[in-house]
């Protein structure tokens, strides 16, 4: 993806306070995209997601995600469809989806929490706080150690 039309995008995330106008903005960037670049349909689903259209999003993640989205915007994409699905009453597909790890990812916490929530939503509420003490425990020096072990039990 060339870093002009990524600083677009970043100042559109940046300026995206009025959801009337935000679809047609976003319409205009991806204009500048080809069709099916996976990029651009993750920035379409993202602005489905953004005005409350979580039904629609849905599948433009999938189709992202299916079109080779890769590294930090893949493992943004499957936070936020977990989070679409959950949203339209999908929840377990929703934990299902972030329940591996990854490897050395800056967003493992995130994912920890949209799983932890969907996990709650599926009506699996000791998994979800197990879920959300493991990702906790290691943001704490003090008692991360002990956090993890009771998590455990």
């Amino acid at each position: 993806m060339s870093t002009e039309w990524q600083d677009r995008i970043d100042d559109f995330w940046a300026s995206a306070n009025d959801e009337s106008t935000a679809v047609e903005r976003m319409r205009a960037l991806l204009a500048q995209r080809p069709q099916g670049d996976p990029e651009a349909l993750f920035e379409w689903a993202s602005v489905h997601d953004f005005v409350g259209r979580e039904a629609e999003a849905v599948p433009l993640y999938e189709a992202a995600l299916e079109n080779g989205l890769a590294g930090r915007k893949r493992h943004e994409a499957l936070i936020q469809l977990s989070s679409s699905l959950r949203l339209v009453g999908r929840a377990d597909e929703a934990a299902a989806l972030l329940a591996e790890r990854w490897e050395g990812a800056e967003l493992d916490s995130a994912r920890a929490a949209f799983r932890a929530l969907a996990l709650r939503d599926a009506g699996d509420a000791d998994e979800a706080l197990l879920v959300a003490l493991g990702a906790l425990a290691g943001a704490l020096p003090q008692y991360g150690a002990a956090v993890a072990r009771y998590a455990g039990e």
